[in-house]
């Protein structure tokens, strides 16, 4: 089942002043903020010093609906009119698969389906009409 759905705004390495200027602006509570540096670390692929205080995710409250932010990683392309995405929150993987495959028809996967330390299956699509979207699963024990 789909839980929800939720804007996702993308910053260019000014993530941290804009969850502060949001939080003004909009009257919104910080729920939360995970820069990359905070991510587990692997020795493969360790995080570059300019990415350390990025924003990896940040969680606003605005009234009742949540605002989603984060910065791209240092080297991702960043193009004006890209900035904003749709995250889309789902029960279970067999219907995050369903969401997703019926997305990328005539559309263009981004991040395929899959398992991240924040959940048990998470991908990125652009539809066929160019919108990206953020398809991540919450089982009901990792809320």
């Amino acid at each position: 089942m789909v839980l929800g759905i939720y804007p996702y705004l993308v910053m260019n390495g000014n993530g941290q002043e804009a969850v502060k200027f949001y939080e003004q602006a909009l009257d919104a509570k910080v729920i939360g903020v995970q820069t990359f540096g905070e991510m587990p670390g692997n020795p493969e692929f360790p995080t570059p010093i300019e990415a350390i205080d990025r924003v990896m995710n940040a969680h606003l409250k605005v009234g009742d609906t949540d605002l989603m932010l984060s910065d791209t990683f240092p080297g991702q392309p960043y193009q004006i009119g890209s900035q904003v995405t749709v995250a889309i929150s789902i029960d279970s993987i067999e219907k995050s698969k369903e969401v997703f495959e019926k997305l990328k028809e005539d559309g263009q996967v981004g991040m395929p389906l899959q398992e991240t330390f924040w959940s048990p299956s998470y991908g990125q699509v652009t539809d066929k009409f160019g919108v990206t979207w953020q398809i991540s699963t919450q089982l009901a024990d990792n809320k």
